[in-house]
């Protein structure tokens, strides 16, 4: 990611105020008079980093909140711009150690080149200096002994001034803020094991470390480069997204022509032409013409699907068909695909307590283990005298004690679940929820657009007279509303013939009238088409009914269409012992039908949303988890006040902004999904952890001891670094089945 470089840091007040007016620039308004930046920190790179960036930035004035996101290297600031225009980010960071620059959305980062390119040279020094160690080993006379160890000093010097550059560049700028980090003992245990070998070679000592050294330098490169790499894995799906996006649109003016404009100019209001195989560029409603579009890389689905005229696209979606006119409704930054680029991040910044309780080992790790190295130093020197092996055990433990593990043992596998869920249809907003979701064992939904699509579909269609299902259906072609959709779908399907009528008028909130050989027949409510306002028949508001002159001739019953999933879901879930039940604001009716084809005992109806808040509170103050999913305006308090919350992407911008997890298909599968991936997750961090700390039991004796040379020390924290990267990744596998390790359905318990 290319980032804009701001001059040298520096106390001069003209300098401070133009960092600041360039930040405030770059930032959004969030609402209360919040504004939010995100900044570049590309030296943070352990547990240790994040928690020093976020305590220098919380202590600035008006800083309500500080999130560093380990995998893109960046720090997410918010502040009250009422309390303070800017604050000084920049000084605050170059003050703790760090640098940082403001973010364009412009080219890919190059901190994994010069990792590759270090790596290299580091690689190519320490086999040649192992070739020349076998030798020694061997049992080389003297003369060949020391210019070996001579060779072997030559070929260290690129490695440990180039390749091991990357260590010390972070532990000086530690060190010049009065402060420390995990590579400042790495640095030293480098430097120490280098000396050593030279002081070593020119007294002509039988062994010397440079293969320690320059080996410590690669194997601990090729960890870093593996994070880097993996990383770089997990979060490709939301850039290769976003590269698909077109930097400009092709905007239609009032005179007929169209202009190319870039897309960061492009408002709300404008039209713009979308050519066949073009995406979308920015959400927008169709305007002029009907097409039909492959939202595969938006929602998963793979289906095209057609759209008229009204239709609501998101940014991102594919012109499978012809070319078509869109109106704007949101700019580039706003849009739906800029959305889930930023609740990923947020979603990898998020704290869950694992994450707390590494950070927090990560902060005491630099003074617990430099206490150790000196204590060792300070040990072997008392029991032994020998300077030389006191030096080489102290250096031992300043490796071998690295965190870099327990470090690792959350964000990585938080990073692949985000993934993971974004592969399949569903943004994580918050990933503390991924922890929370484990807890629950009660989910509430609501029923229309969550259990069910908001679809009408007309039920026992085959008793109605044909002769009155075609003359619904003739009338209802002429109306947009769902109902009226519906009964023209079951009389295309059931081959009705069409009439024709002299003429027809669609009663906005009523029904649709029509006038035939002197006699008016009328499609809608029932108090409407037989004109008595009287009208007791109870339907609930699930039927319509169509009449001649006041006379009925055929009821229509409707009932919404269940989303995809929701049978297998509901199963699923009781099967593990979960608690269910509806809260709707629908009828008794509506909602109890639903219920029953589902299998769902509890259900509450007509619940005004304070009502359904109340039902959440209810359960909770009986020590119960809530995991609530619904989509609509009156869902919004109560996906607030449940424990974790689950939208659909058609949900009101209000509840997709208080939901932790948005999922884009229409299948109600993805809870399980969310379900399934938090359980696997959980475990896998309970793992990490497991592994960090053993490691750290285990290693540590053995190093105090003298038992450990520098060069075993480097491959054993290494190692212990990718195999925490490498389980984590077991999370994106097809082959890891949850049920296969678990023994049991994945399902809340």
């Amino acid at each position: 990611m290319a980032c804009c470089s701001f001059a040298d840091i520096c106390p001069d007040k003209d300098a401070v105020r133009s960092r600041g007016e360039e930040i405030f620039l770059a930032s959004r308004g969030v609402g209360n008079g919040l504004r939010q930046v995100t900044l570049s920190t590309p030296e943070v790179h352990c547990a240790g980093c994040i928690a020093k960036i976020e305590r220098a930035l919380g202590d600035l004035q008006a800083v309500e909140s500080a999130r560093v996101n380990l995998s893109r290297r960046r720090v997410t600031v918010s502040w009250d711009s009422e309390k303070a225009q800017c604050p000084d980010f920049i000084g605050a960071l170059a003050r703790a150690g760090y640098s940082a620059h403001i973010v364009t959305d412009v080219s890919a980062d190059e901190s994994l080149s010069s990792f590759l390119v270090a790596l290299a040279v580091a690689g190519f020094c320490s086999m040649n200096i192992m070739i020349l160690s076998v030798s020694v080993w061997s049992g080389a006379d003297p003369a060949t002994r020391n210019a070996f160890h001579m060779i072997s000093a030559g070929l260290a010097l690129p490695a440990v001034f180039y390749s091991g550059r990357i260590f010390y560049a972070s532990a000086w700028r530690a060190l010049r803020s009065g402060q420390t980090n995990m590579d400042v003992p790495i640095s030293v245990g480098i430097i120490l094991a280098f000396i050593l070998s030279l002081y070593d070679t020119f007294t002509g000592a039988r062994h010397v470390y440079f293969d320690a050294s320059v080996s410590l330098i690669f194997v601990l490169l090729a960890g870093r480069t593996l994070d880097q790499m993996m990383r770089g894995k997990v979060r490709s799906a939301i850039e290769d997204l976003q590269k698909l996006i077109p930097m400009g649109a092709n905007v239609a003016h009032e005179d007929g022509t169209f202009s190319y404009t870039p897309l960061e100019e492009v408002q709300p209001g404008m039209r713009l032409l979308v050519r066949s195989g073009d995406r979308v560029p920015v959400d927008a409603v169709v305007h002029e013409g009907g097409t039909e579009i492959d939202s595969s890389l938006v929602s998963g689905e793979s289906r095209w699907r057609s759209v008229d005229v009204g239709a609501t696209l998101s940014a991102g979606v594919l012109n499978a068909g012809s070319p078509f006119l869109v109106v704007a409704t949101k700019n580039a930054g706003d849009s739906f695909l800029a959305e889930m680029a930023r609740m990923v991040d947020a979603a990898e910044s998020a704290r869950t307590n694992y994450r707390r309780v590494a950070d927090r080992a990560a902060a005491l790790y630099s003074p617990v283990v430099h206490s150790i190295a000196a204590i060792t130093l300070a040990g072997w020197l008392y029991v032994s005298g020998d300077l030389h092996q006191a030096v080489t055990t102290a250096i031992a433990v300043l490796i071998i004690t690295c965190p870099c593990a327990l470090g690792l043992a959350v964000p990585m596998v938080q990073v692949v679940a985000t993934r993971r869920l974004f592969e399949r249809g569903i943004m994580v907003r918050d990933g503390s929820a991924l922890e929370r979701v484990c807890h629950a064992r009660t989910v509430l939904f609501d029923k229309t657009g969550t259990l069910t699509l908001g679809l009408p579909q007309l039920v026992k269609a085959e008793q109605i007279p044909a002769g009155a299902l075609g003359i619904a259906t003739s009338l209802a072609q002429l109306s947009n509303h769902p109902v009226a959709r519906a009964v023209a779908d079951a009389g295309t399907r059931a081959g009705s013939k069409p009439e024709v009528f002299d003429s027809v008028d669609e009663i906005h909130g009523l029904g649709i009238e029509g006038r035939r050989h002197g006699q008016t027949y009328r499609l809608g409510r029932a108090s409407w088409a037989t004109n008595l306002p009287d009208f007791s028949r109870d339907f609930d508001g699930t039927a319509s009914v169509l009449t001649r002159d006041d006379q009925i001739l055929a009821v229509f019953e409707f009932e919404d269409v269940v989303r995809p999933g929701a049978s297998e879901l509901v199963q699923t879930l009781r099967a593990g012992g979960t608690s269910l039940g509806i809260v709707s604001g629908d009828n008794k009716r509506a909602v109890s039908r639903v219920a029953n084809r589902l299998g769902i005992e509890r259900y509450s109806a007509e619940l005004l949303p304070a009502d359904k808040v109340a039902a959440i509170r209810a359960l909770q103050s009986s020590s119960d988890k809530v995991v609530m999913v619904g989509d609509g305006l009156n869902d919004a308090p109560a996906l607030a006040a449940a424990d974790v919350s689950i939208a659909p992407s058609t949900a009101s911008d209000i509840g997709r902004n208080h939901a932790d997890f948005i999922f884009l298909s229409d299948n109600l599968l993805a809870v399980r999904d969310i379900i399934e991936t938090a359980k696997r997750a959980n475990d896998l961090v309970r793992q990490n952890f497991g592994f960090a700390v053993a490691y750290n039991v285990v290693s540590i004796p053995f190093a105090i001891a003298g038992s450990v040379t520098p060069l075993a020390a480097a491959i054993a924290m290494s190692l212990s670094s990718v195999l925490v990267v490498c389980n984590s990744m077991r999370l994106a596998s097809p082959i890891f089945r949850w049920e296969q390790w678990s023994g049991h359905p994945a399902v809340i318990s």
